[in-house]
């Protein structure tokens, strides 16, 4: 079932994500600013192009994690996650959208602050 969805989701709208997430993190490697966010946003590439069957998991959190998270979600976490819930919300309305609707809320709560978090199967 999960390889169903999966297949589903990155057919009907997956791969854009992940390839946004990816050309993200490119983008943060290249600059110096940027570049302790790129292991995050790989990561959510990744949950992004195959959600299902994944939980979002904390990781050893720090100091450096949360100054890290407080940063990201002042510049761009908030509007990341408006943008997944805004996808949820229209998702939902359908019955066979409630699927979809779920993996973008997870999406939404890793794009608020996605340093210090791991991808682990569920």
């Amino acid at each position: 079932m999960r390889l169903l969805l999966n297949l589903l989701w990155f057919v009907l709208g997956g791969w854009i994500s992940g390839t946004a997430w990816l050309l993200a993190g490119l983008v943060l490697a290249i600059t110096i600013v940027g570049l302790p966010w790129t292991p995050a946003a790989f990561r959510i590439a990744g949950f992004s192009y195959w959600p299902f069957g994944k939980v979002v998991a904390e990781r050893d959190p720090g100091v450096t994690s949360v100054l890290l998270n407080l940063l990201w979600l002042l510049l761009a976490g908030w509007w990341l996650a408006l943008h997944h819930l805004v996808l949820a919300v229209g998702l939902a309305v359908t019955i066979i959208g409630i699927p979809f609707a779920w993996q973008h809320v997870k999406l939404a709560v890793l794009s608020l602050t996605p340093v210090g978090k791991e991808i682990v199967p569920a």
